[in-house]
């Protein structure tokens, strides 16, 4: 069944075997907020990893039942990050989510050579899936916020990262806007000549499972009357599930545009680790953060 909604994907999950969910530094009342609503909701079991007297008197604070959850006593935030890792490779869970400690900390626990949580020549990215209003299904766009300027290699990573979000939705063959600044060829333009070799490999057997077109601008990739205008043809064109785009700055904008002026609710996890990690910020609705729990449940 496809999922054209985030209460769809919450619903969803919530009818699967639970995941063992565990927080990085879960001192902070956004974060226990977000995790106790995903464990009320059926999603996970919670495992929290932080200062124990902190966590437990913000549970208080927020009438939280404390014996809900299993704790994990850390006193510093880098050496949570390294704790709730390590759980995560020991296979204690399958699941690992950002508390309050900084992004640069949780992805250098992530990374570390030795004790992360990276194969040998993995390439972690953001998967973003977005609902806004008025648009007919859930977007999927990558990377908004890991890779700065990805290379035709890690562009690969990345569409492999969306098709298998998009999989998991339940779009049985996904069909990807590989995104420039025109669906015209320009050769000089870096993201273009790409986005063209991309829609070549596709069409070669390279990349399998999806549909694959490009260069496309966004209007036509995702806009049924721009796409006729213009004339595009192709299964496509006006029809994307899942957007590439050629940058994070691109990746960035477009996200919090979607966010900040568009209404758009979204869930994202960084994938490319050997689980689904939820990367937070403070500045997350309580929705955005119980449905990114939500997706990363449906990736495990």
């Amino acid at each position: 069944m496809r999922i054209n909604s985030l209460d769809e994907l919450l619903h969803a999950v919530k009818d699967r075997p639970r995941k063992r969910l565990v927080v990085a530094w879960a001192n902070d009342a956004h974060t226990l907020e977000a995790v106790n609503a995903a464990v009320e909701a059926g999603l996970v079991e919670a495992i929290l990893v932080g200062d124990e007297p902190v966590i437990q008197g913000v549970l208080q604070e927020l009438g939280l039942p404390k014996e809900r959850y299993r704790m994990v006593h850390a006193p510093t935030d880098t050496e949570a990050a390294a704790k709730a890792v390590a759980m995560v490779r020991f296979g204690e869970a399958d699941l690992l989510m950002k508390g309050l400690l900084s992004t640069e900390k949780y992805m250098k626990a992530i990374l570390n050579k030795d004790q992360g949580l990276l194969e040998p020549g993995a390439i972690l990215s953001h998967v973003t899936v977005m609902e806004h209003p008025g648009h007919p299904k859930l977007l999927i766009a990558g990377d908004v916020a890991v890779i700065p300027e990805p290379e035709l290699k890690e562009k690969v990573a990345i569409l492999g990262y969306l098709v298998a979000t998009a999989k998991a939705l339940g779009v049985e063959t996904p069909k990807v806007a590989v995104l420039s600044a025109s669906e015209q060829v320009q050769p000089k333009l870096r993201s273009s000549a790409e986005a063209a070799l991309l829609s070549k490999m596709a069409d070669r057997g390279q990349i399998r499972g999806a549909l694959v077109d490009g260069p496309m601008a966004l209007d036509g990739a995702i806009d049924p009357d721009s796409a006729r205008i213009k004339g595009m043809g192709g299964p496509v064109a006006g029809d994307a599930d899942c957007l590439l785009f050629p940058n994070l700055e691109a990746g960035n904008t477009f996200y919090k545009a979607g966010t900040k002026l568009g209404g758009a609710e979204i869930a994202a996890v960084v994938a490319g680790a050997k689980v689904p990690c939820v990367l937070s910020s403070r500045g997350d609705t309580a929705k955005t953060k119980l449905s990114s729990i939500a997706l990363a449940a449906l990736l495990a």
